[in-house]
């Protein structure tokens, strides 16, 4: 009889690709799991599972925190696996071997930053590969809103094919943060995707209700990079790309997957998004008109205040474009009509969810990447930072039963992991409980799962993710963390040699 790692009993078992949904034991050995059903072997540990629910731990495809704060933040929401893709890092090889020097909670990966080569072609300036060092590369504009000459597109594709080469899981194309991009250099970025077999996750180019320039404009040009280049196109959180045209954008999507294009969705349900001040639709002088907001929409995170007037939005893009800011764009918290949109973008038909998480900063504007626990009470992100997750299963899932637990756990856990298993084959073992697959479990109080975050109280812990295994190690037992767990482990494609 097999002497097993650890054995979680009795539990509600939920495998989303078998539609599995039973009362079994879970085993697990070296960090995989070896057997699901009625397990009758010893182990070195039990985990007593009756009355919770045992599922994939969650894959998250759009994090930017990537540090040990966030991670542990992201434990607590049941978030297993973390990916930064819409912004990508450069150089890869070396994004992967810091993170492996410094030990990470969670599983890790990242993309292939298209616009870190763009800042490094087309400007001096030397940047961090992070969403912070691309707002900050944005004090020289070229990159942001200048075609590039036929040198530097070819310069710009093989440095970022170099970057697949060293295995990112894909090309993050924030195309918004940089819509002086021809579409030459596109078309040429997503023929080199579609050749090499890999999504591209895009942040679309224009975000707004109004052409010229609209959201549904930009949803055109993805759609038409599919069908013409072949590329995988992921669209990346698609209720705030969409604003209030989130119905149209979603009939478009829907119609190109109809013929067989390969586009892909995720979204994070909350109406506010977070990105850095000195994005350059912020400075565009008809904002208000095409975003269908004021300017006081604008929040700068860590002074916790709104701003008054175009003027200050451009002094601030001028003294530290690298802040955070937050940006309200649909006020779900009293207009059903907000609300309905988001459903829209939420419930999107074999649609992922994913947080967006952003950075976690300090009260002085500096990035947090400490290992104080609970995090330091000055300590700022958005609450999509804490409890995108479990937000989505209690309100949506739970409460409301928009979509069936067994759905709902899907689009945290397989679809996400279909999105990549494609060109990246470690995903082939996430998202699923079965024999063979990856140890990353999430095991849940469905009664006390709870998101706790808000707006003013960004970084409270969610509740109910009673148990959190990565790679088969405790990141959370019995409600609580384990300080010292690293286990996380890369996420990347083969690298060529």
């Amino acid at each position: 009889m097999p002497h097993y790692d650890l054995i979680i009993r009795g539990g509600r078992v939920l495998d989303p690709e078998t539609n599995l949904d039973t009362t079994a034991d879970v085993a697990i050995k070296d960090g995989a799991i070896a057997a699901v059903g009625d397990v009758g072997s010893a182990a070195d540990r039990v985990i007593d599972a009756a009355g919770l629910a045992v599922v994939p731990g969650f894959i998250d495809l759009h994090a930017h925190g990537q540090s040990l704060p966030a991670d542990r933040m992201q434990a607590f929401d049941g978030v297993t696996t973390t990916l930064e893709l819409e912004i990508g890092v450069m150089p890869v090889a070396r994004w992967y071997d810091e993170q492996e020097a410094i030990g990470r909670t969670l599983n890790y990966g990242a993309a292939a930053g298209w616009v870190f080569a763009r800042i490094a072609t087309m400007t001096t300036q030397q940047t961090a590969s992070t969403i912070g060092g691309m707002g900050e590369a944005m004090r020289d504009k070229r990159w942001v809103e200048e075609v590039a000459t036929p040198a530097e597109t070819a310069e710009i594709v093989e440095r970022t094919k170099q970057a697949l080469d060293q295995g990112g899981l894909g090309i993050a194309f924030p195309n918004a943060y940089a819509p002086g991009t021809g579409m030459k250099e596109l078309s040429e970025l997503c023929s080199l995707a579609a050749k090499q077999d890999v999504p591209t996750y895009t942040h679309i180019a224009y975000m707004s209700n109004v052409d010229p320039r609209s959201s549904v404009d930009a949803y055109t040009r993805l759609i038409g990079l599919a069908g013409s280049t072949g590329a995988h196109m992921h669209i990346c959180h698609f209720n705030s790309t969409s604003l209030q045209d989130v119905e149209r954008c979603a009939e478009l999507v829907q119609t190109a997957q109809r013929q067989g294009l390969k586009v892909t969705t995720e979204a994070y349900p909350y109406g506010t998004g977070s990105t850095v001040v000195g994005a350059g639709f912020f400075a565009d002088p008809a904002f208000c008109q095409r975003m269908g907001t004021g300017y006081d929409a604008i929040e700068m995170v860590a002074e916790r205040h709104r701003l008054g007037s175009r003027d200050e939005l451009l002094q601030r893009q001028q003294e530290d474009p690298g802040a955070l800011v937050l940006i309200h764009f649909l006020d779900v918290a009293v207009n059903q009509r907000h609300r309905d949109l988001l459903d829209v973008s939420v419930l999107f038909p074999g649609g992922a969810i994913a947080s967006d998480a952003m950075p976690w900063i300090l009260a002085n504007g500096t990035d947090y990447t400490g290992d104080a626990w609970p995090l330091p009470d000055d300590a700022v992100s958005h609450p999509r930072s804490s409890a995108t997750f479990t937000k989505f299963l209690r309100e949506w899932v739970l409460d409301r039963k928009a979509v069936s637990l067994p759905d709902g756990i899907a689009k945290c856990t397989l679809i996400p992991a279909q999105i990549l298993e494609t060109s990246t084959p470690a995903m082939r073992k996430k998202g699923r409980l079965q024999a063979g697959c990856d140890a990353d479990i999430a095991v849940l109080d469905l009664e006390g799962l709870r998101d706790r975050a808000d707006f003013l109280n960004m970084n409270r812990a969610s509740e109910g993710v009673r148990h959190l295994l990565v790679n088969g190690a405790s990141v959370i037992s019995d409600g609580d963390l384990v300080r010292d767990a690293r286990p996380g482990r890369a996420v990347r494609r083969p690298v060529l040699s």
